[in-house]
């Protein structure tokens, strides 16, 4: 079993959620945890107080890298991180809500009907090339969720900044002055 662990200090998580990151939206909503507080659930539900149009740009910008990846070096699993951006950007902008599951996005936005075989194959081999795939198809296809993108973005009831500035401040504070041995000493003194 492969796990990814990703540790931030608070602060600068917060930071990083400020900056229309969306990777890091993606790793706070999740369904996939193996260990969570009641800080987690707070700072999730504070997630969308940072979402603006301009994560559209995040989620432009990874599918690019990826789609670059791609044509480096030919596996399927950067071409499906291209589609997964595009259609995570969409769905964000229509609305409101981060949904970075390839499978579930299928069902939520339009997309290329060969993309659940995609999906399959690399699910046989996780850096397998990516053979069989219509290079001029998956070419023409990005391009038109790239557009689509923008037409979402274009049209998206996000706000231009974050809302949750403050609430986000106060939260960082309330829980550094809290602290991990406080938490503990009180516990022990209970």
């Amino acid at each position: 079993m492969e796990m990814d662990l990703v540790s931030h200090d608070l602060r600068k998580f917060a930071t990083l959620m400020l900056r229309r990151n969306g990777y890091v939206l993606e790793q706070l909503l999740s369904p996939l945890v193996a260990h969570t507080t009641e800080a987690h659930a707070e700072l999730a539900a504070l997630a969308p107080g940072v979402l603006t149009s301009h994560h559209a740009h995040h989620y432009r910008g990874f599918a690019a890298t990826q789609w670059r990846l791609f044509h480096r070096t030919g596996e399927l699993k950067p071409l499906l991180y291209t589609f997964r951006a595009l259609l995570t950007g969409i769905h964000l902008m229509r609305t409101g809500e981060v949904e970075a599951h390839l499978p579930s996005l299928l069902g939520a936005v339009p997309a290329p009907g060969y993309l659940a075989e995609l999906i399959a194959a690399k699910a046989d081999a996780e850096h397998g090339p990516a053979d069989g795939v219509e290079r001029e198809r998956v070419h023409a296809d990005t391009e038109a969720l790239h557009t689509v993108l923008a037409e979402a973005e274009a049209a998206t009831a996000l706000p231009d900044a974050p809302t949750a500035f403050d609430a986000l401040h106060d939260f960082v504070v309330r829980v550094r002055a809290e602290g991990p041995g406080r938490a503990r000493g009180a516990a022990a003194e209970d």
